[in-house]
């Protein structure tokens, strides 16, 4: 039983770790990334806690793909999903190359 809240707490702080580390500085809150990093680090379950209430952005950061989404509205995840493509592809399966 110790092992497992060993490992859990380890994959909580290695999260939160990565997820300090990962944010632009501009979007932390209530101190500078660095000094984030520092209460993670140091601090190890707790610091986690912190950076999760206190620190971490409010909005989702928009160079994150959404579920199911794609990183920008404007670009196509795939050919089936381009008109223009679809538009093409009808035109040369008609024979009007």
């Amino acid at each position: 039983m110790p092992v497992v809240l060993g490992l859990a707490l380890l994959a909580f702080w290695l999260y939160c770790l990565f997820d300090v580390i990962t944010t632009p500085d501009e979007e932390t809150r209530n101190l500078p990334k660095i000094l984030w990093v520092l209460v993670v680090v140091l601090l190890v379950g707790v610091g986690g806690v912190l950076w999760l209430l206190l620190g971490r952005p409010y909005a989702p950061r928009e160079t994150q793909a959404g579920p199911g989404g794609s990183m920008r509205a404007d670009v196509p995840r795939g050919p089936d999903d381009d008109p223009e493509f679809l538009r093409d592809l009808d035109r040369r399966l008609r024979g009007e190359e």
